[in-house]
């Protein structure tokens, strides 16, 4: 699972004209799933994202999480995250989850944030408009593979 993370002071995600979801101060979230995802790993991708502290603190430094400046998020599903763009101009998608499992894991990464704060998102698959204010600008890239794997024990 892959997102793109970038903190915003507004997005909002709109499809038809028609405002599907928003927030303020938060995240846009640009979420891709791939073929072997599973819920653990949402799980896993969404408390790092819960926690990453990139917020402002009272001295300005990056020190706080998403939950602690009380910020909202819109998740919007991404497949070209999975884009393969070795082989000439064309990119290809191959190594992007399927439609059934792409939906089901997106719309499961979006209860698990939904939650914990306010939640706005996308239609899976819909021509979606994307609109946002970076703040900072804050970009972060995350991959469920480079991410540690929680200990057993």
């Amino acid at each position: 699972m892959r997102a793109l993370l970038q903190r915003v002071t507004s997005a909002s995600v709109s499809v038809e004209g028609e405002v599907t979801g928003s927030c303020g101060l938060g995240y846009l979230i640009l979420l891709g799933v791939g073929p072997d995802d599973t819920e653990a790993l949402a799980e896993r991708l969404w408390k790092k994202i819960r926690n990453l502290r990139v917020f402002s603190d009272e001295h300005g430094k990056m020190n706080l999480s998403l939950v602690e400046v009380g910020g909202s998020v819109v998740v919007v599903s991404q497949f070209t995250l999975y884009a393969d763009c070795r082989k000439g101009n064309r990119p290809a998608f191959v190594k992007a989850a399927g439609p059934e499992l792409g939906n089901r894991l997106y719309e499961y990464f979006c209860s698990l944030a939904a939650a914990e704060v306010p939640c706005g998102k996308g239609i899976f698959g819909a021509d979606m408009q994307v609109s946002l204010v970076n703040d900072g600008p804050v970009t972060i890239w995350l991959d469920t593979d480079d991410l540690q794997r929680p200990k057993r024990g």
